[in-house]
């Protein structure tokens, strides 16, 4: 068995494990508690957003633990329809005003998000269902087919006097495909700048699949709001979401209301093992990056060049455009020599653990993200993403060529 779907989950570092047995034995307190359980506890989470903070570039207290990925961009969207209401309705007791449609005049303005056409479905579907509810009006930006990515005036031009956030994912989970969310973040403050405008347009950014294989300060970025996903950097399944200085400057409302934990910002007794975890894994980033891109890039390289020599002309590499960089570990890939689809290629070889796009997506449909950066429907329905990890090696690449080269030799 070779696994080439880190993109998908990448399993804990041993680091990592060991730091989660450490908190289940030595911090098992409840973190609230005064006394030295609960002492034990907290400062496990103290260290561990210190930890999470500086693998981006942030102060500690602008990091808030969640569940993951999915709560924390659905919150951030949340918070950017409240802050556009907020004020609105006085009567409302957290000022955020009413978000109800039906309680909502007819000429009364609705938000507007900008945001690219190949987003994480826990952007895009939350987007949709403000379309869907009259909540909010949404800019999808398409990529250019020729870079894979948005482009900067595209984004400069959706912008309306009711825009309130704009959104763009760092990489991209299929293509691997790098936005240049830094100069959009530039020109969007210019922009508003120069239109001698106060009215401020939050900024965010998902970095699920940047983190651990690119480097993310977000003080480079310029965003207000950044998605942190631990399964995808060895880390256990836990988030946290960065807010630039949440309790001054960038706009936070609960999503849940509790026992005041999070400084109230997401109450809910910690949990505090898979809060070490994922401070562990934010401490490797910041230590051995260097290390784990180099090797990434090396060996997804030398896969590539594996298939090119196996398959020739039939095989086609999804995402590598001239025109932008990519993730140092993702492969896209399409065999264009066969009638299989690529999940029946998968089926064909057991031992290449990989997937053929996002692995929250069906397999009845070829990738929106593919088609999207214009390639051919034929072409997307025979995708792989292949994406390489920490320990992958070329002894690994060479059984998981020899097994597609069988599996598609078989093709009648």
């Amino acid at each position: 068995m070779v696994y080439l779907d880190y993109n998908a989950t990448t399993p804990l570092a041993p680091e990592v494990i060991e730091a989660i047995k450490d908190s289940l034995h030595v911090a098992w307190g409840n973190p609230s508690s005064s006394h030295e359980a609960g002492v034990k506890a907290k400062s496990v989470i103290v260290t561990a957003r210190k930890h999470v903070a500086s693998m981006i570039g942030a102060k500690p207290s602008d990091i808030i633990f969640t569940s993951g990925g999915t709560e924390g961009n659905n919150w951030i969207l949340r918070m950017a329809l409240q802050y556009f209401h907020q004020g609105d309705n006085s009567e409302n007791t957290n000022g955020c005003g009413d978000m109800n449609p039906q309680n909502q005049s007819k000429s009364r303005p609705r938000p507007h998000f900008i945001t690219s056409n190949v987003e994480h479905d826990s952007v895009k579907l939350v987007l949709e269902q403000f379309e869907a509810q009259g909540l909010a009006d949404v800019t999808f930006v398409p990529v250019s087919q020729s870079s894979g990515c948005v482009a900067v005036e595209d984004v400069l031009s959706a912008i309306r006097p009711t825009t309130v956030m704009v959104t763009i994912m760092l990489a991209n989970n299929e293509s691997g495909v790098i936005q240049p969310v830094p100069e959009i973040c530039r020109s969007v403050k210019k922009l508003k700048r120069q239109a001698g405008e106060t009215s401020r347009i939050l900024l965010h950014t998902d970095a699920a699949q940047a983190l651990g294989k690119i480097p993310v300060d977000v003080q480079d970025l310029g965003v207000d709001y950044l998605t942190i996903v631990g399964h995808k950097f060895y880390a256990p399944r836990i988030g946290a979401i960065f807010a630039r200085d949440p309790s001054e400057g960038t706009p936070i409302f609960p999503l849940l209301y509790g026992g005041g934990q999070e400084r109230n910002f997401r109450p809910g007794t910690e949990n505090t093992p898979m809060i070490a975890g994922l401070g562990k894994a934010a401490e490797l980033v910041c230590l051995h990056l260097e290390e784990y891109q180099q090797h990434m890039r090396k060996v997804r390289d030398y896969l590539e060049t594996k298939l090119k020599e196996v398959f020739g002309d039939a095989v086609l590499f999804n995402g590598r455009f001239e025109l932008s960089e990519r993730l140092p570990n993702t492969c896209n890939v399409s065999f264009t020599g066969t009638k299989l689809r690529g999940h029946e290629i998968l089926s064909r070889a057991p031992g290449v653990l990989a997937s053929v796009g996002a692995a929250c997506h069906a397999q009845d449909r070829p990738s929106h993200i593919l088609l999207s950066m214009g390639v051919d429907e034929s072409v997307a329905w025979r995708a792989l993403r292949v994406s390489v990890g920490r320990e992958t090696t070329t002894k690994d690449v060479d059984s998981a060529v020899a097994e597609l080269s069988a599996a598609l030799t078989t093709d009648a």
